[in-house]
């Protein structure tokens, strides 16, 4: 019994520390296996810090072609744009006022006339036979007016002697005045006549420009024609109505309470060819609630037709002036994260990243509120391949400028 114990115990002691090896075998490779995966992290996490280095260095030794332009001072027109209907001031469908068959036609389409020309005509006859039978009967009632007028004086020569009675008198005085009457009723039926006949001749209410034909001639016209016979508008001068956003009223209203008068261009769709320039007019007394717009009121005296009736304009109202602007062109504006900035060229051709503050855009140019003195080189092109401290070559500069520090 004590012998084989002692062998177990001995053999037990042996077997422990065995084991303990292994473990921290197993722990030792593990460990080396971490230490070896972060150096290669950190190795790459380098090589890649380093090349971006290397890029960034040959990025700001590379020379860059640019163009540039100096900002100057200058005057910036603030405008009002809006999309716009030109619209006639007088448009009148033209009808006939009696009913008749349409004799003639004197116009052509399209034609500009006056007013008061004389465009088309009905057969007169029907009217002319009435004007004939109005004026026999005034002949007739005229001729029974006179013989009861110097009835009245006989009657009252008689009564006068007492061989008639009052009554006898007073019907005859009062035959005349019928007699009388009736004569005012046949003048108005010989007024009517004439007119109806000068209703015959189909005359221009208004000078324009006369549309297309309705009726042909030949055909019987009616007074109650819902169509009519054609249509005058009127081109010279000519409006045109087109909306603002309600934000814009107070500065128009402005000007308006100044007495200064506003100018307003007519552009084509394209906002490239000036095709008319007129006056503001008046607006709308009220906000459409729906599109936030108020409706204002141009007129033009469109003198060579330049502007047509329902046609699309892009309108612009000029409301402000500034004054000693600083402008850039808008192409040298850039956004970024932290707002709108311009690369500016310095005097050793390098450029630098300069935070700006935006007042207004018109045309193609842009006004500088703050950041920017006149003078100064911003790359107008070219920008998309910069960053602070680029070299550039400037490239197509014209002006004479020549590169400055900030000021």
């Amino acid at each position: 019994m004590t012998a084989t114990s002692e062998q177990d115990d001995k053999g037990t002691g042996q077997g422990a520390p065995a084991g303990s090896r292994k473990r921290w075998l197993v722990a030792l490779i593990a460990v080396c296996v971490v230490a070896a995966g972060v150096s290669f992290v950190l190795f790459r996490g380098g090589k890649a810090k380093s090349s971006a280095a290397k890029q960034d260095s040959a990025a700001l030794s590379r020379t860059v072609p640019v163009v540039a332009k100096a900002a100057k001072k200058g005057d910036m027109a603030v405008y009002i744009t809006g999309l716009g209907s030109v619209t006639p001031v007088y448009t009148v469908t033209v009808r006939t006022r009696v009913d008749g068959q349409l004799m003639e036609v004197l116009f052509r389409e399209g034609q500009m006339v006056e007013r008061g020309d004389v465009l088309a005509g009905i057969d007169p006859r029907p009217f002319e036979v009435q004007l004939t039978q109005a004026e026999g009967q005034m002949a007739r009632d005229q001729a029974l007016l006179k013989n009861a007028q110097l009835d009245v004086q006989r009657y009252r020569a008689l009564w006068e002697q007492d061989s008639i009675p009052k009554q006898q008198l007073d019907t005859q005085e009062a035959l005349v005045r019928q007699y009388e009457g009736a004569v005012k009723t046949d003048q108005g039926q010989i007024d009517s006549a004439k007119l109806q006949m000068i209703y015959c001749r189909i005359t221009a209410p208004i000078s324009g420009r006369i549309g297309l034909r309705l009726v042909d001639p030949g055909n019987i016209v009616r007074a109650t024609d819902a169509n009519g016979l054609f249509v005058i508008t009127q081109l010279q001068p000519i409006t045109v109505i087109f909306p603002i956003a309600e934000d814009s009223l107070p500065q128009v209203l402005r000007r308006l309470k100044s007495g200064g008068q506003l100018p307003v261009e007519a552009y084509d769709r394209e906002q490239k060819t000036r095709l008319a320039t007129g006056s503001l007019l008046t607006m709308d007394n009220q906000i459409d609630p729906n599109t936030g717009t108020v409706k204002l009121k141009a007129t033009f005296p469109n003198k060579e037709s330049e502007l047509f009736p329902n046609q699309f304009v892009n309108a612009r109202l000029l409301v402000d002036v500034r004054h000693d602007a600083t402008l850039i062109p808008s192409s040298a504006i850039q956004r970024g994260p932290q707002g709108t900035f311009v690369y500016v060229v310095k005097a050793d051709r390098t450029v630098g990243v300069r935070p700006v503050s935006i007042g207004d855009f018109q045309g193609g140019d842009a006004s500088i509120a703050s950041g920017l003195s006149p003078g100064e080189l911003v790359v107008t092109d070219g920008a998309d391949r910069l960053r602070e401290g680029a070299k550039v070559d400037l490239k197509g500069q014209s002006d004479g400028a020549t590169p400055t520090e900030r000021r």
